[in-house]
């Protein structure tokens, strides 16, 4: 018998309650968490699959005292909600009908039917929750061991299933792939204009995922070449491939966490218009589109990195600097100083309030800043000058 390592997962009281509220013959782990225990790697999201409707499902945790939230229950999913995290627990399935964007479905109760409608090899293996026993229908183990991302059954069908799929195929081949599978490189690239087709929270969201693994480099270029990438980011050229790959580099070579909004940045020309086309296209969050689009000015105070980060924003300088090729250490840990003068004090030194009052502290912050952030003494010298020069009111 193959079975699961176990892991500390595995071993969790609370899933233990679970098993027993479900019953052990009903259910199995699936996907992510099985194939990142054989791999080694953290689990971060346990997800079930089950015999049981997702009625009964429900009934059944409520008769065990467990919380349940029906997330998904048109398709099946109940939440478990658990003091070591939420478990998602689907019903088995098999799809009537789809189109491409959603799925018309229907219960089974056959694991190697639910099996089948999943998109990889490596992302169909279950788990017994008692014996850790493996189930592998489509030769996932294999696929794993050798680094292969595979779809199951013929890889067109599976795409036009859910176009979505084209870019999960590469989010996966650029965290788990070290062999490529031709013949889904081809699926991909023949029928990546269906990516047109899909909501913009989808593809923004596999986007940014993908660029946040530690080196996506291969693969994003790859998916430019094969003309995926047009599909979803039309704006990226031969130039914003290098800069890409520059940029990547200067995170590797300055120790920086991967961030996917600075990476989408480098995609893109050197163009405010353009970034916020791009951020509305993909949905983007308000401060994404404020970070993605001072990223794209690309002007760099590299002379003065303490200054950028002062009218910019730490995170914002950062972009900036690595964007340049820039070590970012001079501001990644600099604590941003707040001048040390308000309004009311203006006010206070014979200054009308008004228009002339915000104008004196506005030169006054550039003056500070340009020296260097100077103490106090120097700002009170700073304020008397500019006071002193102000126009007649």
């Amino acid at each position: 018998m193959t079975a699961l390592p176990k892991a500390e997962w595995t071993q969790r009281e609370d899933l233990a309650r679970l098993v027993e509220a479900l019953g052990p013959a009903n259910l199995r782990w699936v996907g992510g968490a099985v194939r990142d225990t054989l791999l080694g790697n953290p689990v971060k999201d346990i997800d079930a699959a089950t015999l049981l409707p997702p009625e009964e499902v429900i009934a059944r945790l409520d008769k065990a005292n467990i919380r349940s939230v029906p997330t998904g229950i048109d398709h099946g999913t109940v939440t478990a909600v658990l003091v070591g995290g939420p478990v998602e627990i689907t019903t088995l399935r098999k799809d009537v009908s789809t189109d491409g964007r959603r799925a018309t479905i229907a219960y089974s109760d056959d694991w190697r039917e639910d099996a089948a409608r999943r998109d990889f090899t490596i992302n169909a293996l279950y788990a017994d929750p008692v014996t850790l026993e493996l189930f592998d229908y489509f030769g996932g183990l294999d696929d794993l061991a050798e680094g292969r991302v595979r779809f199951i059954g013929d890889p067109r069908a599976r795409i036009r299933e859910d176009h979505l799929r084209i870019l999960r195929y590469y989010r996966f081949q650029a965290r788990f792939g070290a062999t490529l599978d031709v013949e889904a490189e081809q699926a991909c690239a023949e029928l990546a204009p269906m990516l047109k087709g899909l909501s913009r929270e989808r593809v923004g969201w596999e986007l940014q995922t993908l660029l946040s693994i530690g080196d996506p480099t291969s693969t994003v270029v790859r998916m430019y070449q094969q003309g995926v990438l047009g599909e979803v980011l039309p704006e990226t050229g031969d130039r914003e491939i290098v800069e890409f790959e520059k940029l990547v580099q200067a995170e590797s070579r300055f120790g920086v966490p991967p961030s996917a909004v600075r990476r989408l940045a480098a995609l893109l020309p050197a163009d405010e218009r353009a970034a916020e086309q791009v951020a509305a296209r993909l949905r983007l969050s308000s401060a994404q589109k404020k970070r993605l689009v001072c990223a794209a000015r690309r002007d760099v105070l590299a002379d003065d990195p303490h200054a950028m980060a002062y009218w910019l924003g730490r995170e914002e300088a950062i972009d900036r600097l690595l964007l340049a090729g820039e070590d970012p250490s001079p501001v990644s840990d600099w604590d941003i100083p707040e001048l040390p003068l308000k309004g009311g004090e203006i006010v206070a030194r014979g200054v009308a309030a008004g228009p002339q009052v915000a104008r004196i502290l506005q030169a006054v912050e550039r003056r500070w800043v340009a020296e260097g952030f100077p103490d106090r003494a120097r700002v009170e010298m700073l304020l008397a000058e500019e006071i002193a020069g102000r126009p007649p009111s």
